[in-house]
């Protein structure tokens, strides 16, 4: 009822009719008579207040195969001599590709005797992760469960620590899922590393003493 009282408003009685009684087409109408200038600062106000001003939308990008978004170039984060141990692993990270910043979505394809990560758990991050092609094994602290394509996982917050290793003679090829919250933290409970997410989006890693890698 709001859209039609302001349409009146700002058109007239006779704009839903000449729109078909398409809300499509009504909101269009009024676009078109928003650009030729024959709408008040109020009536646009009020518009904009309803659905958002079309001036700033934020255009989608054009769909892309997922294999043709490029690796990401450093492969790991970690300092050695973790860093090392991620040389068997590559990242497409498809969300940065469109843009998205709440969380992030990567293509992961692990070569054999790749592992995803670090055995680790986050304090805020949730963690999805779908199987597309081979048998990783997922190691958690408390066992080992061989997964296949088709099969998903996901880790909560403070939950087990976890990883995944490709023990297999075959690629595997991972769809991984996860937040991106303010003020996160990982623990890896086999290695003397630790991190913390910095206010510039990037991790900070030191010894769990604390001193500096």
């Amino acid at each position: 009822m709001q859209s039609i009282a302001l349409g009146r408003f700002v058109c007239g009685d006779t704009l839903e009719e000449r729109a078909g009684g398409s809300a499509t087409a009504f909101w269009l109408t009024v676009a078109f008579k928003i650009c030729r200038g024959g709408v008040s600062r109020v009536a646009w106000a009020l518009l904009v207040q309803l659905k958002g001003d079309p001036m700033l939308k934020t255009p989608i990008p054009a769909p892309v195969a997922a294999l043709d978004i490029a690796p990401r170039t450093k492969p790991s984060n970690y300092p050695e001599p973790f860093f090392s141990r991620m040389n068997k692993r590559v990242k497409r990270q498809l969300g940065d590709a469109f843009g998205l910043q709440a969380f992030g979505v990567n293509l992961t394809r692990l070569l054999p005797g790749g592992e995803s990560a670090l055995m680790h758990t986050h304090s805020k991050q949730d963690e999805f992760i779908y199987v597309l092609e081979g048998t990783p094994t997922l190691a958690t602290e408390s066992g080992e469960t061989l997964l296949g394509p088709g099969m998903c996982v996901g880790f909560a917050a403070q939950g087990e620590a976890h990883h995944l290793v490709n023990r297999s003679d075959q690629d595997v090829v991972l769809s991984e899922i996860g937040d991106r919250p303010e003020g996160d933290e990982g623990s890896y409970p086999q290695d003397d590393i630790q991190a913390v997410m910095g206010p510039d989006g990037k991790w900070q890693f030191t010894h769990k003493g604390g001193q500096p890698y």
